[in-house]
C-alpha cells in the first residue's frame, strides 16, 4: 500500500516510510566506504590517507545539494498541503536546475584550484599527489552528485522513496562492481576508486533527472520554470542548517586530519577516516530518518493537522531516542570486526582505531536527536532555529573542544571531541523544542 504524506503515522507506518531514506543515505555514503575498502586493502596506506584528506572538500562541496533539497522541500511540500500542486511543480523544478548550474560553476573553480587548497591541508609529496588525482576525477561529476543530494529529499515529497532507493542501490552496486574491475583486476589504482565513485554519482544523479523530466505517476514533474528569486532565497535559508551540519562536517574533519597529522601522521589521518566510514553506518539512520520524516511534518503543518504534527513530534523523540542508545550498544559490541575491514592488515593501525571508535561511540547516545530536531525545525520553516542547532553541533562546540579537551586527555580526547559537542548540542535542542512548542503547537 503506498504510503502518503497526509496520512496518519502509526509507529510501523513511520517506520516503514523513513526506512527507504535510511537504506538511501548508507547507499549514497557506500561510494566512500567502497573506495576506502579497496584503496585501503589494495593500493596502500598513503592512497588511502589521500582519499580521507580530500574526501571533506569533496563532501563540502555536496553539501550544496543538502541545502537546496532540504530547504526547497519543505517549501514545496508545504505549498502541496496548502493544496496548490502546480505551484508546487514550478518551485520543484527551478529550484533543481538552479542547483545543476551553481554545482557546475563551483566545481570547475575548485578544479582550477585543488592544488594549492590540498597543500594548506598539510600535503605534499605523493599525499598531494594522490589527493590532486582524485579529486579531479570526481569534480568533473560533481554536478552529478549534487543533484544526487538535491533529489533525496524531493524523492520523499513526491511520495517514492522506494523509487530514490532502487536509484541508489544501482548506484552503490556500480561502484563496487567498479572497484574491483578498476582496482584489483585492472591495477588502475586510485584513480580507478575515483572513476568508479564518478560512475555511481552520475547514476545517482542523473536517473532522476529523466524520471522528473518525463510524465510519471508521483506528484512532481520537471518543466520550465521562471527563476524566483524569493523562493531560492527562502529555501537556501531555510536548508542553511543542513547545509550548516553537513559543511561543518566537512571543516571539522579538515581539522581533526590536521592534528591527527600532528600527533600520529598518516596512521592518525587512516584512523580517522576508518572511523568515519564506520560511523556513516550508524549516522545514516539518524539522517535518513530526519530526512524521511521532515515532509511529513512539513504537510502537516501546512495544512494546520496540528494533532498529526503532534503525533509525528512524539513519536520522533521516542525513536530517535532509543536509536540512540541502541547504536551506541551496537558499536561497541561490533568495533573490532567493523575496523578489521579496514585496518585488518596492519596491527597498529587496528588498535589505535579501535581504541578511538569506542571513545567516539559515545556521541550516537545523543546524536539522534539533536539531528532530528535540526530538520523538525526546518520543517517547521523555521531555518534560523535549525541552523542554531546544526551550527552548534557541528562546528562552535566540535571546534571548542578540539582545542580544549586534548590538552587534557592527549590522543583521547580528540576521540571524545564529538560525544562532548553533541551532550552540549542537546542542551540548545532541549531548549529550543521546550521553547517552540507553543508557537507551533506540537
Amino acid at each position: 500500500m503506498r504510503i502518503q504524506l497526509s496520512d496518519h503515522f502509526t509507529y510501523k507506518r513511520l517506520l516503514r516510510f523513513v526506512m527507504p531514506s535510511v537504506m538511501m543515505i548508507i547507499c549514497t555514503s557506500v561510494y566512500g566506504i567502497v573506495d576506502g575498502f579497496f584503496v585501503s586493502n589494495y593500493v596502500g596506506k598513503t592512497p588511502f590517507a589521500a582519499i580521507n584528506l580530500i574526501m571533506p572538500l569533496l563532501m563540502g562541496l555536496g553539501t550544496i545539494g543538502f541545502m537546496i533539497g532540504t530547504g526547497g522541500s519543505a517549501i514545496v511540500s508545504k505549498t502541496m498541503g496548502e493544496g496548490k500542486e502546480e505551484l508546487a511543480n514550478q518551485y520543484f523544478s527551478m529550484l533543481v536546475w538552479v542547483a545543476l548550474g551553481l554545482g557546475t560553476v563551483l566545481s570547475a573553480l575548485v578544479f582550477i584550484l585543488i592544488r594549492p587548497i590540498t597543500l594548506a591541508f598539510g600535503a605534499e609529496g605523493e599525499l598531494l599527489e594522490n589527493c590532486v588525482v582524485y579529486g579531479r576525477i570526481l569534480l568533473c561529476v560533481m554536478p552529478a552528485f549534487i543533484l544526487q543530494f538535491v533529489f533525496q529529499s524531493f524523492f520523499i515529497t513526491a511520495e517514492k522513496p522506494g523509487l530514490n532507493l532502487q536509484i541508489q542501490l544501482a548506484a552503490g552496486v556500480a561502484n563496487g562492481i567498479l572497484d574491483y574491475l578498476f582496482i584489483v583486476v585492472f591495477s588502475w589504482g586510485l584513480a580507478g576508486a575515483a572513476l568508479a565513485t564518478a560512475a555511481g554519482q552520475v547514476i545517482g544523479g542523473v536517473v532522476p533527472v529523466f524520471y522528473f523530466i518525463r510524465k510519471n505517476d508521483s506528484r512532481l514533474r520537471l518543466a520550465r520554470a521562471r527563476f524566483e528569486k524569493g523562493i531560492l532565497a527562502k529555501a537556501l535559508a531555510n536548508g542553511s542548517s543542513e547545509m550548516v551540519t553537513n559543511l561543518s562536517v566537512s571543516i571539522v574533519s579538515i581539522l581533526y586530519n590536521f592534528k591527527l597529522m600532528m600527533a600520529a601522521g598518516e596512521d592518525g589521518v587512516a584512523a580517522y577516516g576508518i572511523i568515519m566510514y564506520v560511523n556513516i553506518i550508524f549516522m545514516a539512520v539518524f539522517l535518513g530518518y530526519a530526512i524521511g520524516s521532515a515532509p511529513v511534518a512539513g504537510f502537516h503543518y501546512g495544512a494546520g493537522n496540528h494533532d498529526e504534527l503532534r503525533n509525528m513530534f512524539r513519536k520522533s523523540i521516542v525513536l530517535m531516542a532509543g536509536a540512540g542508545i541502541v547504536m551506541f550498544g551496537i558499536a561497541e559490541l561490533t568495533a573490532v570486526p567493523l575496523v578489521m575491514i579496514f585496518a585488518g592488515y596492519d596491527e597498529g593501525l587496528m588498535e589505535l582505531t579501535v581504541h578511538g571508535f569506542r571513545l567516539y561511540a559515545l556521541s550516537f547516545i545523543m546524536m539522534g536527536v539533536n539531528v532530528w530536531a535540526s530538520a523538525f525545525f526546518t520543517a517547521l520553516g523555521n531555518g534560523v532555529v535549525s541552523a542554531v542547532i546544526s551550527f552548534c553541533r557541528t562546528l562552535v562546540f566540535q571546534v571548542i573542544v578540539i582545542f580544549i579537551l586534548p590538552l587534557i586527555l592527549g590522543m583521547d580526547g580528540i576521540w571524545l571531541g564529538v560525544g562532548a559537542a553533541e551532550l552540549l548540542a542537546l542542551g540548545v535542542s532541549i531548549v529550543f523544542l521546550v521553547g517552540e512548542k507553543k508557537r507551533y503547537r506540537y
